[in-house]
């Protein structure tokens, strides 16, 4: 588990200084995003993630760890916009900004150890291909969930599904990055 903390944080490191870096590019811009805006940037990664599998070749200069990194981003900032709202507030510092990152990217690596722990380390076992097909499913969960306001009768809410999508995504830029 020490090994999966480890690798977190150098993916962390990388999502977080894309995130900064934009930041100053772009500043807070993504704060009119309501949550299901978020959700189909996220749906949208995560296809063309899938597409590329399914055809073996991409013609746009990206691969999959961009997207990979755009999906955490985008799930953290689905995260801080269930937090904040999108109606106050809009303009965020960097340094507000990056505080809400940390504290939701850590929330989300808590739950992966939690998660971890009870599961071992199956996911080192997974193909790259079904950790897409599980975001894509999460992404379909989400948007069921968004569609009935909110409300579930017995499943997690929209805040665990975006931690769930962190977690996979790390750990297919782990699988694709860190040990290839």
């Amino acid at each position: 588990m020490d090994k999966t903390s480890k690798e977190f944080e150098v993916i962390i490191k990388k999502c977080r200084d894309v995130f900064e870096a934009k930041m100053k590019d772009y500043g807070s811009a993504w704060r009119i995003l309501r949550t299901p805006s978020l959700t189909d940037q996220i749906y949208i990664k995560a296809s063309r993630i899938r597409n590329i599998d399914d055809k073996g070749v991409n013609k746009v200069d990206e691969g999959i760890t961009p997207e990979f990194v755009g999906i955490v981003n985008y799930s953290v900032m689905a995260l801080i916009q269930l937090e904040l709202g999108n109606k106050d507030k809009l303009n965020l510092t960097p340094e507000e900004a990056l505080n809400y990152f940390d504290k939701h990217i850590y929330a989300s690596k808590s739950l992966m150890e939690d998660k971890n722990h009870d599961y071992g380390e199956v996911w080192r076992n997974m193909r790259l291909g079904s950790l897409t097909d599980i975001i894509l499913m999460k992404l379909l969960r989400i948007k069921q969930i968004e569609d009935h306001d909110g409300k579930t009768f017995v499943s997690e809410g929209l805040d665990a599904n975006y931690m769930d999508i962190i977690n996979y995504s790390i750990f297919a830029l782990i699988k694709s990055e860190l040990n290839s």
